[in-house]
């Protein structure tokens, strides 16, 4: 591994201009059973692998050294797209590699609108996702619950959301950015058929298994909603 001066991503930048990636986690002290030692930067290419090195005091007060490898990708959000009225939910479906890879039949895979927040706060990311990828101006959205997805290995945290649409907020095609290489197909579905399409294995990302099985339980579809999150006004943005 070549020296951390001369590491892209270290204290030299790398293509998108960060440095400082292999001290994350140095200043960690929340937990008190928990000592980082050493962070080695594996790679930094898009997204970036870190091997750390820690200390864990257990239950008998004896403390064990540790290695732990983290994909940190960034944070990012989610959005159930319903109508309540006409019992449907929007989705997408695009191509994604590492599903066609792990035995998904042609990885074309059937999702909530989601993306990364890259500089943005949540409610603003989700909003210009649904934007791009369904064609839908969100207006009221309703903050459901924030969940790592993948904590044993993957550090993101994903936001959820919920918002209504109809014919009058989709302004747009949808479809994703053709710069970005997207291709994003709109699908509608019946509630019931989607909560169907879970069982038989159709629908099988976490994303919208978990939003619409909260949207039969407690949200819009609920014979009677017991919860409902934060409602947030068009024009609101949160914070992360």
């Amino acid at each position: 591994m070549p020296e951390l001066s001369s590491q892209p991503g270290a204290d030299v930048p790398d293509h998108r201009g960060r440095t400082g990636l292999h001290r994350t986690g140095m200043d960690l002290v929340r937990n008190p059973r928990v000592r980082v030692v050493d962070v080695e930067l594996l790679a930094a290419g898009w997204h970036v692998l870190r091997r750390t090195t820690l200390e864990y005091r257990d239950d008998a007060g004896e403390w064990t050294r540790q290695q732990r490898e983290t994909y940190d990708r960034g944070n990012g959000a989610t959005v159930l797209l319903y109508d309540e009225a006409r019992r449907t939910v929007l989705l997408t479906r695009q191509f994604r590699f590492p599903v066609y890879v792990n035995e998904h039949p042609d990885g074309m895979l059937l999702e909530t609108a989601a993306g990364l927040l890259d500089d943005d706060d949540p409610v603003t990311a989700i909003r210009r996702e649904a934007a791009e990828e369904t064609g839908v101006r969100i207006g009221e959205l309703e903050h459901v619950f924030d969940v790592y997805m993948s904590p044993g290995s993957v550090t993101e945290r994903i936001h959820f959301f919920a918002a209504p649409y109809d014919a009058s907020t989709r302004t747009g095609a949808g479809g994703g950015l053709e710069e970005e290489g997207e291709e994003i197909e709109v699908v509608e579905l019946d509630i019931a058929e989607a909560l169907g399409m879970i069982r038989t294995g159709e629908i099988q990302d976490a994303k919208a298994i978990m939003l619409l099985q909260w949207a039969a339980l407690e949200g819009p579809f609920a014979d009677t909603p017991r919860h409902r999150g934060s409602r947030l006004p068009a024009g609101t943005e949160g914070e992360e």
